[in-house]
């Protein structure tokens, strides 16, 4: 039996779901790097960044290459950067929104006070 797409999408959206994978991601958008390098821009114990490392391996959105005692990732394809910039606009826009209303409250609450004066 086929998983129907929107499940399929939803497992797609869990799999990303872990701030060690997204951090991942947004490195090897600079390109490949070794285990070493990853492991000291995230300061995670090694067992769990191997952990998300394999996670992201077992979907198919990074590749893994070994020479001799190095490891290197890197994204299997360039919709992933392409994913990660349209997650960046939509919390700028969500963000900038939560700044609107924050700015809103923040004047109502200064007329609240005022009245009171």
């Amino acid at each position: 039996m086929q998983v129907p797409l929107y499940q399929a999408k939803a497992e797609f959206f869990r799999m990303l779901g872990h701030p060690v994978r997204i951090r991942v991601l947004e490195l090897l958008q600079d390109g490949p790097m070794p285990v070493r390098d990853l492991l000291a821009a995230i300061e995670v114990e090694p067992s769990n960044l191997s952990q998300q490392l394999a996670v992201l391996r077992r979907s198919g959105i990074v590749t893994a290459t070994r020479t001799g005692s190095t490891v290197m990732y890197e994204l299997a394809g360039g919709d992933v950067n392409e994913l990660l910039l349209a997650a960046r606009r939509i919390l700028t826009v969500l963000l900038s929104g939560q700044q609107d209303l924050l700015a809103e409250l923040q004047q109502t609450r200064a007329e609240v006070a005022g009245d009171r004066a």
